[in-house]
This record gives structure tokens, sequence and C-alpha cells, in this order.
């Protein structure tokens, strides 16, 4: 090995996982009668495309369930009741593996199963307070990637270019409000930053996002002691630092040891995307979110070739030619809105050129499919929040002088039921398997046969089973309204049923979390619910936004985040003004970071809304940054601002800080194994504002964590939020 690689190896002092057997699940597996209504999403097709593994609610509770795409007769591959977030079906068809949320909170694991529901087992993050998720399979079907994030050896240490590292922490903690740090496990606060960025020290995690990567950094990679790599099967040692993301190849037999493919020091996002076909090269995703980076890693030496800008969004970003010269990619590199790259690489994996294979104007590529030989590909666009589809051929190739890559791919549009592509799993010769959603329906599989209109499968709910009958889904309209400063904004109106025309209405703005994420016309039964009750819904997305180009979602980053606060008002008027809302019965909700625009809606606006439902926000970006995970908190220093660097910022926008301008009632919901944003957050906020003698209440939904995944609570959390809202919209 030459000096300079070996000098770039650090020892990988973490395990590597092992699988560890199951017993099989409890119960039954023959097909249960369905509760109605129910969803059913993340499909992953079997080799032939006649049977898809998914995940349905059915029983209230996400689960792992298999059906064929033309009949009727389900099976539930694992009775146990952890929520099931991701599933991919092996390419040999041997196994399904998936991941699930043990207890619902933010720690993950993978396991997998056969097909016919036997041979249940662990791959990874089955150690207690290590945190697992999924990447791609081999080609062959004979290991599945999958990334670890273990906890650290001793909480509040982390390491800072390879050194020990540990944050003063005295001037944040003396400003802490007692009981903070009361969460699942101890609280960590994120120290100082770098060019590159801080090194902290992962523990329970969920899809990793992580620490800011400098432009010159490549992944960390793994040797043996003093940098000599002494082997392909990683293991760890007595000397474990436990603070390191690890992504590996593991056999489900557990024949073969597991292969280390590509590792990253402290909080950073890492997924193992694709694996060439020879086996040579894989594509891995890493990098915090508005940061994001594809990365062609050598597996033999752990070597680094083309790095990429890509796109935030789906994971899956893309795929290796069968002769891995080109890489096929997702990528927002130098545009505003995110294109299909074809990137042609060398045989060292270095990049030689790159050109844009199919785009649209205004629209994001969203999501990116191929068929098992790489020949064919289809592509969601996101048009304004609504899907379009296509599905294309790609062509011969060949690099012109330049090295560019010439391109003549020419897509064919596919006709969509409803609004929205969740995701698509296997397209070729046989069609491809879609999960969609839409304002009229609750999330359903739907196979779409080549040539011939797509097909509801038939365990997906109908249609008209959305909802109970008497009162159907409202169907929204798009609107923009335009910020105070000019800058055009978007969202959704909902309409409650049998309103008069011309009279204004009671009306909730409601704001949805990341701020990356984007408001879908998708049915939502928060929205059914307070529609139920007579209150219009506006669901606008504000600066920050997805879906809209990479300068909208930029456009609130440090102290642009005022502004995203006033485009709550600008919504709020903007609905008033054309005559929909009520000025005098407007109420605000959110979740997430839409809780945290929420309370700062209602601190920096105090005589515009009548009350404010905050679900899993922020009342605090100090005591947020000191009680979140750390990879959660390298994430967050990029949009928010760095807890040290940016400290007074941070708490002139934290709703805390302006508390005694709250005049109104404001009800709090938070699931109490939140360790995304602790559960303190919203205890802080409730019990300053029944200090001050406003009505202020705080419901805490048991075994969940940040995202509410169980039908049972998904329910008493919306009865509970509309029955607030319409108590003191009334009258």
């Amino acid at each position: 090995m030459a000096a300079d690689t070996r000098d770039r190896l650090t020892v990988l002092t973490s395990a590597a996982p092992v699988p560890v057997p199951l017993a099989d699940a409890a119960g039954l597996r023959d097909t249960p009668q369905p509760l109605v209504p129910h969803g059913c999403w993340y499909p992953s097709a079997d080799p032939t495309g006649e049977y898809v593994a998914f995940i349905c609610d059915r029983s209230g509770v996400p689960q792992l369930w298999k059906g064929p795409v033309n009949g009727t007769e389900i099976h539930l591959l694992d009775a146990d009741p952890d929520p099931v977030t991701e599933v991919a079906w092996s390419p040999d068809g041997r196994w399904i593996a998936y991941t699930v949320a043990p207890g619902g909170g933010e720690h993950t694991r993978v396991l997998c199963v056969r097909p016919d529901g036997t041979d249940r087992r662990i791959l990874a993050g089955a150690d207690v307070g290590s945190s697992a998720y999924l990447g791609c399979w081999a080609r062959d079907g004979s290991a599945v990637a999958v990334t670890v994030a273990e906890p650290p050896a001793s909480v509040g240490r982390g390491t800072h270019r390879g050194a020990p590292y540990a944050p003063d922490r005295g001037a944040v903690l003396a400003q802490l409000p007692a009981g903070w740090a009361e969460r699942d496990g101890p609280a960590t606060l994120l120290g100082e930053l770098g060019e590159a960025g801080e090194l902290g020290s992962p523990r329970n995690r969920q899809t990793p996002v992580g620490g800011p990567v400098g432009p010159g950094d490549g992944l960390t990679l793994v040797g043996g002691p003093g940098g000599e790599w002494d082997g392909r099967a990683a293991t760890g040692g007595p000397e474990a630092t436990r603070d390191r993301l690890g992504a590996y190849l593991v056999d489900p037999e557990g024949t073969r040891a597991p292969v280390l493919v590509a590792a990253e020091a402290g909080a950073a996002t890492l997924r193992v995307c694709d694996l060439s076909e020879d086996g040579r090269f894989a594509l891995v995703r890493r990098g915090p979110r508005g940061r994001r980076e594809a990365v062609v890693s050598r597996i033999a030496d752990l070597g680094t070739g083309c790095v990429f800008r890509v796109a935030d969004g789906d994971p899956w970003i893309g795929r290796f030619s069968p002769d891995h010269r080109t890489l096929w990619l997702r990528s927002d590199h130098e545009r505003e809105f995110a294109a299909l790259l074809a990137v042609r690489l060398d045989t060292d994996g270095e990049r030689l050129g790159a050109s844009v294979e199919i785009e649209r104007e205004g629209s994001d590529l969203e999501l990116l499919a191929f068929s098992d030989d790489g020949r064919t590909a289809a592509v969601a666009w996101n048009a304004r929040g609504a899907s379009e589809l296509q599905t294309l051929s790609l062509p011969a190739r060949r690099a012109g002088i330049s090295g560019a890559v010439i391109a003549t791919a020419v897509p064919r549009d596919v006709p969509l039921p409803h609004e929205v592509v969740t995701r698509i799993s296997r397209t070729g010769p046989g069609g491809m398997v879609l999960a969609l959603s839409g304002s009229q329906r609750r999330p359903g599989v739907w196979w779409a046969p080549p040539e011939a209109p797509s097909v509801r499968t038939p365990w997906s709910s109908r249609d008209e089973d959305a909802v109970p009958a008497g009162r159907p889904p409202v169907r929204p309209v798009p609107l923009r309204p335009i910020a105070r400063d000019g800058l055009p904004l978007g969202g959704w109106y909902y309409r409650a049923p049998g309103r008069t025309a011309g009279r204004p209405a009671p009306c909730v703005i409601h704001l949805h979390g990341g701020p990356e994420e984007q408001e879908r016309p998708v049915f939502d039964p928060l929205y059914h619910e307070l529609l139920g009750r007579g209150v219009d819904v506006f669901a606008p997305d504000v600066r920050g936004s997805s879906g809209w180009g990479r300068s909208f979602v930029d456009a609130d980053l440090g102290g642009g985040r005022f502004a995203a606060i006033d485009d709550v008002a600008d919504c709020a008027a903007h609905v008033v003004l054309t005559g929909r809302a009520d000025p005098t019965r407007l109420a605000v909700m959110g979740r997430s970071y839409g809780g945290y625009l929420t309370l700062a809606s209602l601190v920096w606006h105090p005589e515009l809304f009548r009350t404010g439902v905050a679900v899993c926000g922020m009342s605090d970006l100090g005591t947020f940054f000191a009680g979140t995970e750390p990879w959660i908190a390298e994430s967050a220093a990029h949009k928010y601002g760095h807890p040290e660097h940016d400290r007074e910022l941070l708490r002139s926008l934290s709703p805390m800080s302006r508390i005694d301008e709250l005049r109104v009632p404001l009800l709090a919901v938070h699931g109490e194994h939140d360790t995304n944003v602790p559960l303190s957050e919203s205890t802080q906020v409730v019990h300053a504002a029944q200090e001050r003698g406003l009505a202020a209440e705080l419901l805490t939904l048991h075994d969940e964590g940040h995202e509410f995944r169980r039908a049972d609570n998904r329910r008493l959390f919306r009865r509970t939020a509309a029955d607030w809202v319409e108590r003191h919209l009334s009258g």
C-alpha cells in the first residue's frame, strides 16, 4: 500500500455487526380480515415482479407484510409490535431485509427474514445503544449493506481531528432550566466546529445525518494498527472508542465475516446506495442535510474516487451501469433543481466527465429507480408538490473528446391515478411497483405494467375506504402567497365541506417539519379531522422548504430564519385578504421544525392567532442543541447556526427568549422517547406559559419518538388537537 494512502488510514475500533437469530414471530401468518382504513407503503418487489414486500398498518402499527401484485392473499412476516420503516427484497429472492424502530423511538436496527416468514434474525443494531439502517443488496443477493452507528464509550466526549475532545459547557449549561437533561440517556452538547466540522459522539440514531464535510475531505478510511490494512474482515478490539459510523456488507446466513465498505468519524450520514456488478466500487451517500455528497468508494483499499454533490430527499441517489464506467446520479450539482446526471468514470472510479441525461425546468428529480439489468430507469419529478412519472431506456454510451458523456435517452410519460409517488420498486420488462398517495386516498401500492394503466393491488385500501362514508376527503387547491420581501411562496388550501361560498372560515395555518420538507397534496387524517369540525387548513411552504429550488431551501439559513417566521404571518394575511379565512379565528399548528415555527409565530406575531398547537417543536435553540442527539446537532448547526459561535443569533431566534409576548392558549404534543427534539422542549414552554397565567397543556404520547407511528396514539393526537382548535376558535 502506498505511503500517502497509509497515512490517511485510521484505526476502526467499533465492532462489525454479527447476525443474531430470532425465534419466529408470534402470531398467525394467515391473511387477517383487513381493518379499514389502512395504509400500505414502501414496497419492494421480488426478482420475478410477482410478489412484493411492503409496510402496512392494518394492525395499528407499521409491520412487514408480503403479497402478490395480482392476488388478495397476504401474509404477516413479523408480528412484533416494533414499527417497520424500510424494506428491501434481495435480488436472488431468498431474503427480505427491513429496518425496525424498537419501542417506536429513534434507535433502529436491521433484520432479515425469509419470504415465508422463517429464519428471522437481527443483522445489525442488536447492541444496546447502537443503531443501524439499511443500504443496498449486493447484485447477487449474497450480502446486504448496513450502516452501524455505535454509542460512545464515554458520554459527552468525542474525537476532534483524531484527538480526545471535551467541550466547555459552562456558559451554556448555566442558562439551561432544571430537568433539561431528563431524556432517554445522557445528554450531549455540541462543541466547536472546525472548517470540516465537529466529530461528535453519536448515540441512538435513525438515518444519521451529521457533521459538515469540507470540500477536500474524503471518507474516513480504515486500516489496521499503524494504518496498515490487515484483512478485509473487520473486527473490534477492547480499546474501542465506539464513535464512528461503519458501513458493512453482511451475509444474512452468517457464514462469512462482515466486510467493511466505508467508514466515517463522528456524526455523519453514511448509506451504501449501490455496488458495482464486479464488486469493485460502492456508491456511498454522506454528509449533513443541505450538503449531501455522493462518493465512489473503492472497496479493495477503501480509497475515494469521484465525489459529487447530490440533493437532499430520497437517499437512493443512483446506480452504476452494468460496465461500471457510468454512474447514474440524482444530483443538483451546480444546478438549482435536481436532474439525472450521467457521470463517466475511469478504471479507478475517478470522474472523466459528466452530462445532464434528463432534466425538467422548475422541477426536482425526486425518485430514481432502475431495472435489475440497469438498462431502464423510472424517474419521478416533483412539480410544485405533485408527482410526474416517466420511464426511459438508458442508451449505449460513448465519451466525447472532452470526456463528457453523450446521452440520447427519450422518456415516456406514465399516467398516475393519484397525485404523489412516494416510492418506485424495480422497473423493467414486467413493469414496476409504485407506492402512491393522494388527497383522496390513504397510501397504497400499485402495479404499473408496461404500456397499460396502473392497477391498485387488491390488499391496498380502496379509494372509497379512505374515510368512513358520509364525509369524503377534500381535494386541496394550490396557492402562491408572496412574502413581504417579494419571495413567492407555495402551499395547499383545504376548504371545509359545506361552507357557503365567499364566507370567511376559521382556519389553521399548518407548518411542516424539516425545514426542508414540503407540503404535498396527500390525504392527512389530521386535516380531515379539522375539516370535519368546520375549520379550514392552509398548509404552506415557507422559505426553507424543498421542491422550489436550492435558493429557496437556503433562503432561511442563519438570520434568514426571521424572514421565515414572517412568512407565516404573510401566509395568514394571504388567506385573509383573499376572503378564505376569518381574521379573528386563526390558529397555527406544526410538527418538529413546524412546531418551532408555531411557537415563534405566536411570540413574534402575538396578535395574529387565537391559539397554537406545537408538536415536537424546539422552544429554545440553546437547550435543543444541548439535549438533542449529537448527529442532529451537527446537522442542525448548518441550518440554524452554531451553538457557540452563533449563540446570540440562536438566543434571539428562540421562542423562549420572547415568551413574555405569548398571549394565547397553547397545546404542546410530544413523544416520550423523542431524542431528536427532547421532551423537555415542550415541557419548558408549557410551564412558562402556565406561570404567566395562560391556558397551556402538554399531551405526552407513550411509546412514541419523534414520529408518531402507532394508530391509537395518532388518533389521540389528532382528536386532542382538533378539540383544542375547535374550542379556541369557536365563536
